[in-house]
């Protein structure tokens, strides 16, 4: 099938990226990373399936093609990257871009090196540079399907946008080192100017589109939808003045442009943020199918054994190496230090980068044979023109072009070869690792997305609770996703439909709906098929109250829950303003007792030990009829639940003290 006619080259995209959004919905159906479907369609529809697409589909468009993708695909993460984020684990995140980065460069580079005589070290140095990226485009989609805690998240996360970056640009780096017609300059000087331009580009592109989006007209009709429009054009402004000052240096401002500006109090946000969601993941779905469809099967079979080597040695031996030593410390359990080592799939960066230095490499090569052929004679096809009977100094120019040849595919073939193997592993096994390795903590799931169940959801997320709501109407549930909290569009009384929320993994299930009916379904459900510790459904009839209880499920009246908090208003009104004001003034928290610090240490050798502002309330053995309140001399058992009182960073800080997990 010809591909290369104008003509056919419209339906031909257009039949990419459907293909790429029917992969992100299988993805999302089995709660996979798309990448892997993503992958799975560039191989059926390449080379080595069906060959819709090959190199020559493209022409000489496909680096500015990739180029912009890998542009506003590297914004859009940079812009979900928030500083708030990073401070749950700020040394940890540090590390893992600078000591963990250079591990990770070293530790490939010394691995190709010994598993391929032929490879220079330029060129073994060129794959580990690539290799050190993982990228957001692989890091979220997993974190979307596998609910880990936010310290894990902002080490991934940093990750993933700081190491597309730095190895964007190393790899330019070191290719002008390979590459015989690119001039050197020196490593260091290189990489600091790349990136010196990159941010200085991005600080200026992202401070003149936070200046048009807050002080300018943007036309009051027409605001948002110009917001969006104007964002995505500074991603490209910034991508494509950084390129033209040094290359690669976009990507540098382009993080650095989207890090700025999803930092700062810009109207338009939430629409803005749907909109580049949307848009990335068509260029993302589009870039990676038509990458892995570039490939030729014969380039991961040539690598082989030693290439599987190379990806064995990266993901089980430099990943664990360098995350270990990274995440040293006490913030992190062993089991999420070995799920983070577990999780890191190559991503964009390296199939884009990859591909645009095989294919530089792979014309240097046609230079020296035609230069060759020049040499020859004229009409001597330069295809044809190497051949044992060469001598001289056309001999050398086809020896250097094999060189540059078998470089570029070795170059395409380890790289592409560790995408597969990590995607297709690390990414497909990564729920069930966390499953195994018990690092996904247990949620809170609310069945019942009105005004109650948003406004319970908001406040317990407000306190670190991973929070999940079944909705069974959609534009209600598009209300919740809207409000920044993760939605189920099912019915909450359907075992599969809890499943899927994760109900197997859950603490406690909230039943808030206006239908008693469905609300005692669904806490007998979560009681019997789950074994969910706390099952609380609420009663919109008060007469239904004496039902719910006498099937043990514990039960909240709206008329009743009304009238404590008209009673709290005229008894209490203080302790009423101040409870209403969680996560601003103060909180109140019952947690577990499981450090062996305080285990069996009476509460006033205790009390010193909990932060400023924070006080031992209530104790608890299990049983909310056990509570009571402590005198000094009452000793602490391992499995008693303390109520911590105080203000709102106190509590929280001693919530770990007596309970670190």
């Amino acid at each position: 099938m010809a591909t290369g006619g104008s003509e056919l080259l419209i339906p031909l995209v257009a039949g990419i990226i459907g293909l790429g959004i029917l992969a992100q919905l299988l993805a999302a159906r089995l709660r996979v990373p798309s990448i892997i479907f993503y992958l799975l369609v560039g191989v059926i529809i390449g080379r080595p399936g069906l060959g819709w697409v090959t190199s020559e589909t493209f022409g000489e468009a496909l680096p500015a093609i990739v180029g912009l993708a890998v542009a506003i695909i590297v914004f859009e993460g940079a812009f979900h990257l928030h500083l708030d984020r990073i401070k749950e684990a700020p040394a940890e995140a540090f590390r893992m871009v600078t000591l963990g980065a250079i591990i990770a460069l070293v530790g490939t580079a010394v691995a190709v090196k010994l598993a391929f005589e032929q490879a220079t070290w330029e060129l073994s140095f060129l794959i580990g540079a690539l290799l050190v990226a993982t990228g957001p485009t692989v890091v979220t989609p997993i974190l979307q399907v596998v609910p880990v805690r936010d310290r894990v998240a902002a080490v991934l996360e940093t990750e993933g946008i700081v190491n597309d970056v730095t190895a964007a640009i190393i790899a330019v780096v070191v290719f002008d080192a390979l590459n015989p017609e690119a001039g050197s300059t020196g490593f260091v000087q290189s990489f600091a100017s790349r990136i010196g331009i990159g941010i200085f580009v991005g600080l200026v592109v992202a401070a003149a589109v936070f200046y048009l989006l807050r002080y300018v007209d943007l036309s009051p009709g027409d605001a948002p939808r110009n917001a969006r429009l104007l964002v995505l054009a500074g991603a490209l402004v910034a991508f494509a003045g950084a390129n033209t000052l040094a290359s690669e240096a976009g990507v540098a401002a382009v993080a650095t442009a989207g890090m700025v500006l999803g930092n700062v109090d810009i109207p338009y946000e939430e629409e803005i943020t749907n909109f580049k969601g949307d848009v990335t993941l068509l260029v993302l779905s589009f870039v990676f199918i038509a990458l892995a469809a570039q490939l030729n099967p014969q380039t991961l079979l040539e690598v082989g054994i030693p290439g599987l080597a190379v990806v064995a040695a990266v993901a089980l031996i430099i990943r664990p190496l360098l995350v270990m030593i990274s995440t040293v410390g006490d913030r992190f359990t062993f089991n999420e230090r070995l799920f983070i080592s577990a999780i890191g799939p190559r991503g964009i960066i390296p199939a884009s980068v990859a591909t645009l230095f095989a294919v530089e490499l792979q014309n240097v090569a046609s230079e020296r044979r035609a230069r060759a052929a020049e040499l020859v004679g004229e009409g001597v096809n330069a295809t044809t023109v190497c051949g044992p009977d060469l001598t001289g100094e056309a001999a050398a120019l086809c020896a250097e072009a094999g060189t540059l040849v078998s470089q570029s595919e070795l170059l395409l073939g380890v790289v592409f070869l560790a995408i597969f193997a990590t995607a297709l592993v690390e990414g497909g096994l990564a729920r069930h690792v966390a499953q195994y390795l018990d690092v996904i903590p247990m949620r809170v799931i609310i069945v019942g997305g009105g005004k109650v169940g948003r406004s319970l959801a908001e406040r317990l997320e407000d306190r670190g609770e991973n929070v999940v709501v079944i909705e069974e109407n959609e534009s209600t549930a598009e209300r919740v996703r809207n409000t920044g909290f993760t939605a189920i569009i099912g019915d909450g009384t359907d075992t599969e439909v809890l499943r899927e929320a994760g109900a197997n993994n859950a603490k406690t299930v909230v039943a808030a709906t206006g239908d008693d009916d469905a609300n005692l379904l669904v806490s007998q459900l979560a009681s019997t098929k789950f074994d969910v510790e706390h099952v609380i459904a609420r009663a919109n009839n008060p007469d239904n109250v004496d039902a719910f209880e006498d099937l043990g499920v514990r039960t909240i009246s709206s008329a009743m829950a009304t009238a404590w908090a008209i009673d709290n208003q005229i008894e209490r009104p203080a302790i009423a303003h101040w409870m209403t004001d969680v996560g601003r003034a103060g909180d109140v928290q019952e947690v577990e007792v499981t450090n062996e610090e305080i285990i069996g240490k009476p509460v006033r050798d205790v009390g010193p030990m909990l932060p400023d502002a924070c006080l031992i309330a209530l104790l608890s053995k299990g049983d909310p009829e056990s509570a009571d309140v402590p005198t000094a001399d009452t000793v602490i058992e391992r499995g008693d639940y303390l109520t911590l009182l105080g203000r709102t960073e106190s509590v929280r800080e001693g919530m770990k003290l007596v309970n670190p997990d």
